[in-house]
């Protein structure tokens, strides 16, 4: 395909194809084939069934679960593409794998987070563009650009559409509060931030709320939710300090272990999230409401084959807000 005298083709691997098939009706392009082959000690490689010489190639892959499967898959396409002779390969990983691993809490401790970027780059990729990543430091540990796009105005808008009373909005720990504080002012509502500790991964003990909540309908703003753990006792913190009705946010929805039954089983009356990662029929609910951020993706797309800005596209609210 050929946009703005630009030869255009779009890809999608095996982690999202639903989310790229939005992206792919959003943009306007056209899925190109790629067929993914395992052999059977579990290797991967990759046939392109048509020519990508000269092309901009765009590549939708979660780094998602089956996390080293996917990041395998990702970056032998990329050595692929660029031993075709692809001329610009952008990496569309609205979630990005090992981002919770930014830095080093212990003394002998990867940065994995790093090792991923540096893999990434080596294998030849020339732009990537995330979703909300769990650190925003993970941008510097890129040589190449990258774009790092904010979900808080697409989940700010299914709260308006609901005409909640009273509402608060709740980080789930320090680390969040900015994004929560951005979250906040969409709705123009009051945050409250939840003291915790996490003795271990994926378990988190509340050691106190700031802010005022009695009375009042919570919404509980995460980047990733995965077992729930946290989010559980955060809901359970907020139903004991006075909270109304407790909801809640989140861009990922990793839902690894009993997450979804955890949800399910709670006081959270409903959980918002994006189709960054596939939700399978086993992982959906009536408690889980996933709202598509394809339409931001493909829409962006657009303007990066255009050269024009795309950081108002994910922030359509505050546009909508100023007119």
């Amino acid at each position: 395909m050929i946009i703005e005298g630009r030869k255009v083709k779009l890809f999608t691997l095996n982690a999202n194809k639903p989310l790229a098939k939005i992206i792919s009706e959003a943009a306007g392009i056209e899925l190109s084939v790629a067929e993914v082959i395992r052999f059977a000690d579990g290797e991967i490689s990759i046939n392109i069934e048509e020519s990508v010489r000269g092309h901009d190639i765009f590549i939708v892959q979660p780094t998602s679960t089956p996390v080293n499967e996917n990041l395998m898959e990702l970056l032998i396409m990329i050595d692929a593409l660029k031993r075709a002779s692809a001329k610009q390969i952008t990496a569309i990983l609205p979630y990005y794998g090992y981002s919770r691993q930014d830095r080093k809490s212990k003394s002998r401790q990867p940065i994995t987070a790093k090792l991923v970027a540096d893999l990434l780059q080596t294998a030849g990729i020339n732009r990537i563009m995330c979703i909300d990543l769990h650190a925003a430091q993970i941008q510097g540990f890129f040589d190449v650009p990258i774009d790092n796009f904010p979900a808080a105005s697409l989940l700010a808008e299914t709260f308006i559409d609901k005409k909640l009373n009273d509402v608060v909005v709740v980080s789930p720990d320090h680390g969040g509060a900015t994004r929560a504080r951005i979250f906040a002012r969409y709705l123009n509502a009051p945050l409250a931030i939840i003291d915790k500790r996490r003795p271990e991964p994926n378990k988190a003990e509340v050691m106190n709320i700031i802010g005022d909540v009695k009375g009042k309908t919570a919404i509980m703003l995460d980047d990733i939710i995965d077992t729930a753990g946290t989010l559980i006792a955060g809901a359970n913190a907020l139903v004991q300090a006075g909270a109304k009705e407790v909801y809640a946010a989140a861009t990922h929805a990793i839902f690894s272990k009993d997450a979804v039954k955890r949800i399910n089983d709670s006081v959270i009356t409903r959980v918002v999230v994006t189709d960054t990662i596939e939700l399978k029929p086993e992982k959906q609910s009536p408690k889980i409401l996933q709202i598509s951020i394809g339409p931001l993706i493909g829409e962006s797309i657009r303007h990066i084959i255009k050269d024009e800005p795309i950081s108002q596209i994910f922030d359509r609210l505050s546009h909508k807000q100023e007119a």
